[in-house]
């Protein structure tokens, strides 16, 4: 039987992005310094992080504040729609709200970020081979880091809809042998300052 290890699965959604999403905000660029220092303690193997620009930067400032960490660019940590939920799976009373929601998705989305969402789940989730634990940061999307932590509470898969992470937030889900995935931290924001936080949010959010 092959050993099998516990993976720490750290994820973050990027910092506060530009109108245009074309980069980050200065405040996203503090956001993702103080997020590395947070991080710069961690045995941390791998740098996960989407191709959008947002993401990306994010990332390269994450990595400058550790030591010796790789840094990898992948598709499966991109900004897609994870789920595209029928009617009948959604609680009556919100399924107009979340059918709004994602009612411009194109045929495209449709087929591809749902595609992207099982490739991460495999490449991302559960315990690692071997007998050493895992630690990866995936720097990705909201909706990415809604449909982890949606898939670790075993909810079904319209779930990711309603959840909302603030930038540059830390969720950390622990992937055990043998044991139901746990999610040890959610939206955690203590290496940010007051001005910091809860940006991503709407506004009545902030707290």
């Amino acid at each position: 039987m092959t050993a099998a290890a516990t993976r720490y699965l750290y994820l973050v959604r990027h910092g506060e992005a530009t109108p245009d999403e074309s980069g980050l905000t200065e405040n996203g660029r503090r956001q993702a310094t103080l997020l590395g220092r947070r991080l710069a303690d961690l045995p941390l193997s791998a740098v996960h992080h989407g191709p959008l620009p947002r993401a990306e930067q994010t990332a390269h400032l994450i990595g400058d504040q550790l030591e010796n960490v790789p840094l990898h660019r992948s598709e499966l940590a991109g900004d897609y729609v994870p789920h595209i939920p029928e009617r009948d799976e959604l609680p009556p009373e919100s399924a107009d709200f979340f059918l709004r929601f994602i009612a411009g998705a194109d045929e495209e989305d449709r087929i591809h970020g749902p595609a992207l969402a099982r490739r991460a789940l495999e490449r991302f989730t559960g315990p690692v081979d071997g007998e050493e634990d895992r630690h990866e940061l995936v720097v990705t999307h909201n909706f990415l880091v809604a449909w982890l932590v949606r898939d670790a509470m075993y909810a079904p898969e319209w779930r990711w809809l309603g959840l909302n992470h603030g930038n540059a937030a830390l969720t950390v889900i622990r992937y055990a042998p043998g044991r139901p995935a746990s999610v040890l931290l959610s939206n955690d924001m203590r290496h940010l300052p007051a001005d910091l936080r809860w940006t991503g949010f709407p506004p009545e959010l902030h707290i």
